[in-house]
């Protein structure tokens, strides 16, 4: 008989290249060069092509109201997190410059990109890892966000590293910096929006339980629960001492939400990426088909790389990817009855890796159909790029007209004798309050921060205005009250103000209004 002999090698005499890939099989390109290039052209080409001109929108200025000296904190209401207002904090600390915080935040978005990705290194090959990033910051939705305040865009790279971080944690009993991000990363992603987290954890939960050849199961479930604990603690906390209790403050949520229960979102959020910001109610005509052909493709794509790993060892990675992916995605398309394309961003982070080896295998050197494939792939890259930059071009347009004509209105009502000291209520109140310096405040609503008879009283030691638009009538308090035209706002015609007359001077608040609409806008 033919003598069989097995040789093994020490760990001093394996590369550290073949180390790095133990757990696949094969070495790959280096992933640091690749996961640089794109994270810099990220952050580099929403900072030329988006940035430039792009003033806070609607949900940006709740969030950086209640760290910048701009102006009094907006009401923060029950479904808002405060994590992405920690995020900005530095920044708004130093100065009220919206450019500065766009680089800033463009900047950190580039970076979270590529950390994000760097932890899956070890778990699959570098072009992998760098067609995913491109593919997912390609995206009109990616590439708008990439500097704003708002939390979904911190979310999806929370729930790409601790995926990631898992996966290594349970083939490696000794990475402890894995366990160790694994936490950290479902814990950052509960910071920005707890209940997107709680999902994250339910599919780490099972996938520890469900996975062959899983070490320390229970430890898993463990770090990944203390992670969702911590980062939802702040915001639990802030439910009793704010909301009346935990349950008092998820059920308000899902009041202001629409009342979360079962719909079939899918199509509302297919008619939202023609460059729709927010779409609700989302009965609007279906008017960009060729804006959602991605959507329709990511699925097949998705299931081609679940199919590409089969007998490897990349598996396991790009299954898991895929499952938290749809899990995340799940409660937006089937619970919540509109839509906003940034609710997705975590899934798209997620479903860019299959998606990602799909594409590269069949393009890779062992396809058979190799050169067709590549040419096919070109080409759709191509268009599917042309498509994403015409929309967010086109949604970035919208919000800098709307920017200038905030300006026009802040400087209008400023120069009506509207300035700091000073409420605003009405339509689009928050948005021209930040501008103006003014503190915001709703008699009803979601927003609902303080009682008419409240504001009628603060009028008479403040100046307050009350915005109403076409068609609209003031409150009964502000009827009298001087009636100023101001610039129209995007689609908003008949724009104007009820300006409460001019103060007598004092220095004292008037009975209740620190009660109604302070109390609940700090924690």
């Amino acid at each position: 008989m033919q003598e069989i002999r097995f040789v093994v090698s020490t760990p001093e005499r394996v590369p550290r290249e073949v180390r790095e890939r133990r757990f696949s099989g094969r070495v790959a390109a280096r992933p640091l060069p690749l996961l640089v290039a794109v994270a810099a052209a990220f952050a580099l080409t929403h900072l030329a092509l988006v940035a430039p001109g792009l003033g806070l929108g609607w949900d940006e200025s709740v969030y950086v109201s209640q760290v910048s000296p701009q102006a009094p904190a907006a009401f923060f209401s029950a479904p808002r997190a405060r994590g992405i207002t920690y995020l900005v904090a530095p920044v708004t600390a130093l100065t009220t410059s919206t450019a500065a915080l766009r680089v800033y935040m463009a900047v950190l978005a580039g970076g979270g990109l590529f950390l994000a990705l760097w932890v899956w290194r070890r778990l699959l090959p570098a072009p992998v890892l760098a067609v995913a990033g491109a593919l997912f910051a390609s995206l009109w939705v990616t590439m708008f966000y990439a500097s704003q305040a708002m939390p979904n865009l911190w979310v999806a790279y929370g729930a790409l590293a601790a995926v990631g971080c898992f996966l290594r944690a349970a083939r490696d009993p000794w990475d402890h910096w894995a366990l160790i991000g694994m936490g950290t990363g479902v814990m950052f992603a509960a910071l920005m929006r707890p209940t997107d987290a709680v999902w994250l954890f339910l599919s780490l939960a099972v996938a520890a339980l469900v996975m062959p050849r899983t070490r320390r199961r229970g430890l898993l479930v463990l770090v990944a629960a203390a992670g969702v604990a911590l980062g939802c603690a702040e915001w639990v906390v802030e439910a009793y001492t704010h909301y009346g209790g935990l349950t008092a403050r998820l059920r308000r949520a899902s009041e202001i939400q629409g009342r979360l229960g079962w719909y079939f979102a899918v199509d509302d959020h297919v008619r939202a990426l023609g460059g729709r910001a927010l779409c609700r109610p989302c009965d609007v005509p279906w008017r960009y088909p060729a804006s959602a052909l991605w959507f329709f493709a990511l699925p097949l794509f998705a299931a081609g790389g679940v199919r590409a790993t089969a007998r490897t060892g990349y598996r396991a990675p790009i299954v898991l990817a895929t499952v938290v992916g749809a899990a995340v995605a799940a409660p937006y398309l089937f619970t919540v009855g509109y839509a906003a394309p940034r609710f997705l961003l975590p899934a798209y982070a997620l479903l860019a890796l299959p998606v990602a080896q799909c594409l590269v295998r069949a393009c890779g050197p062992r396809s058979q159909w190799r050169r067709t494939a590549a040419g096919l792939v070109a080409v759709a890259v191509a268009g599917h790029l042309v498509i994403q930059y015409v929309l967010v071009d086109g949604v970035a347009n919208r919000v800098r007209r709307d920017t200038a004509d905030l300006t026009r209105i802040a400087a209008e009502l400023r120069a009506q004798g509207v300035r700091p000291p000073c409420v605003i209520s009405g339509d689009e109140a928050i948005r021209v309050a930040f501008r103006t310096g003014c503190a915001s405040r709703q008699p009803g609503g979601h927003d609902e921060s303080i009682t008419p008879r409240a504001l009628a009283a603060t009028a008479l030691r403040q100046p307050v205005a009350v915005l109403v638009s076409h068609g609209g009538r003031p409150p009964a308090y502000a009827r009298e009250w001087r009636v100023h035209p101001l610039p129209d706002l995007g689609r908003r015609t008949g724009f104007r103000a009820y300006l409460s007359p001019v103060p007598r001077s004092s220095g004292q608040e008037a009975p209740g209004t620190r009660d109604d609409a302070v109390r609940r806008t700090r924690p």
